[in-house]
């Protein structure tokens, strides 16, 4: 399993699926969320929506993760999960680690080779970097230890937006950062 740290805009990268740090509504938000409805287009939204007419008219628990279609991404799949909002509630670590095992699960079952990581729940929804990075490299050894043999995911990309995130996923990780990314 190769996991690999990029400095940049996660909607450019050429991997199977996105995780998208979601707004619960799942019709999109700001940072990432933002980011990613605005660079997969319309069917994003479309396919968001129908998530929630037939799944979760109220939108996304925190730690559950769904998919969509990409839309106009080059990824095939975008993995829709929200972290706990620390504006909302207390903090709960172990719903944050949900949000990435689960992604991971969703991108196993859709067959996806390789995964993209935004520090979900920093920014908006109050998490330190440094928690998320830390939860995160929880999260994913443990899910690595767990299915490594029976996955079909090869590639873990951890996606920084800014020196804070970089350095918080490089010391969780001991990580360097990629600047250029080739799938």
């Amino acid at each position: 399993m190769e996991i690999q740290l990029y400095r940049g805009d996660i909607t450019t990268l050429h991997v199977d699926a996105i995780v998208n740090a979601a707004n619960p509504s799942l019709l999109g938000g700001g940072g990432v969320d933002g980011a990613i409805h605005e660079a997969a287009g319309p069917s994003l939204l479309a396919a968001c929506r129908e998530v929630r007419a037939q799944r979760y008219p109220d939108g996304i628990p925190s730690g559950i993760a769904v998919a969509t279609k990409a839309g106009d991404l080059d990824a095939k799949w975008v993995i829709h999960t929200a972290a706990p909002n620390l504006a909302l509630i207390k903090p709960n670590p172990k719903i944050l680690n949900d949000c990435f095992v689960n992604s991971l699960y969703v991108a196993a079952r859709h067959d996806a080779h390789s995964i993209a990581f935004p520090a979900i729940g920093a920014g908006a929804f109050g998490w330190e970097p440094q928690q998320v990075a830390d939860i995160a490299h929880e999260a994913i050894d443990r899910w690595i230890d767990t299915n490594k043999h029976i996955s079909p995911i090869h590639k873990i990309v951890l996606v920084a937006h800014t020196d804070e995130v970089q350095a918080a996923f490089e010391r969780a990780f001991d990580l360097d950062a990629v600047q250029e990314l080739a799938a």
